[in-house]
């Protein structure tokens, strides 16, 4: 019988050391990206009187309460490929120095003290005052429809695009360039005051396709070459 109870006090004692030890384990909780910043200054499409430009925007959220930093970006395309400015740091505001008479496009992500950041904001852009201008030249297009380097199974599509300029009395009109060739020389639509256009598609091709917005004082933007194929 003491054989028994000595054998049942060895097994009770050897599982209440194994819960005790279980029970110290914690299970660290998945970090997340913070939140996707909100721009608030300049606003979109801004006439800036001042090259000193403050930005300003939202301050993001951690869900885990990480301390979150920002990364801005300005650049002088709508696609960031020529970035004049990258900046980092922990307020939501920042001042940055640019030239006069340029049209700017601005973006901000943020960043948790883990390195896990959130995708870039909204693209904003705004024009900074040049001395004596009377006219600025349009902001670059904007892609609507079809996405890029989408894969289309249809004989046609309507192509889309958006485009805006801070003198708001100026009649923009819009030169399109389509085709198959890279980059497309051939002009389907000349002068059209619509920000659509129908052309006919071939199976099992590459089409490239662009947009050249101008104002009625002179003022002309060439816009990003873009693209997409049909099956």
């Amino acid at each position: 019988m003491k054989k028994y109870l000595c054998l049942s006090f060895v097994c009770l004692s050897i599982f209440s050391c194994g819960g005790s030890e279980d029970s110290g384990n914690s299970i660290e909780k998945e970090n997340t990206a913070p939140t996707i910043p909100v721009l608030l200054s300049p606003t979109n499409n801004k006439l800036c009187i001042d090259n000193l430009v403050n930005f300003q925007w939202d301050v993001a959220v951690d869900a885990e309460k990480n301390p979150i930093s920002y990364q801005i970006q300005v650049a002088k395309d709508n696609q960031f490929l020529q970035i004049v400015k990258t900046s980092e740091g922990t307020a939501n505001a920042q001042a940055i120095s640019l030239e006069k008479g340029m049209a700017y496009y601005w973006r901000v992500k943020a960043i948790d003290s883990k390195n896990l950041a959130s995708k870039y904001s909204s693209t904003y852009n705004f024009y900074t005052e040049g001395t004596g201008f009377s006219n600025h030249l349009p902001f670059s297009p904007e892609l609507v429809f079809p996405a890029s380097n989408a894969v289309l199974n249809t004989t046609s599509v309507t192509l889309k695009w958006n485009a805006s300029d801070v003198d708001v009395n100026d009649i923009l009109l819009y030169d399109v360039f389509f085709g198959t060739t890279n980059p497309p020389t051939q002009k389907l639509g000349e002068n059209k005051t619509a920000t659509t256009l129908v052309v006919d598609l071939e199976a099992s091709k590459n089409y490239y396709w662009r947009v050249v917005v101008k104002d009625n004082k002179g003022g002309e933007t060439m816009g990003q070459l873009w693209n997409f194929k049909t099956n």
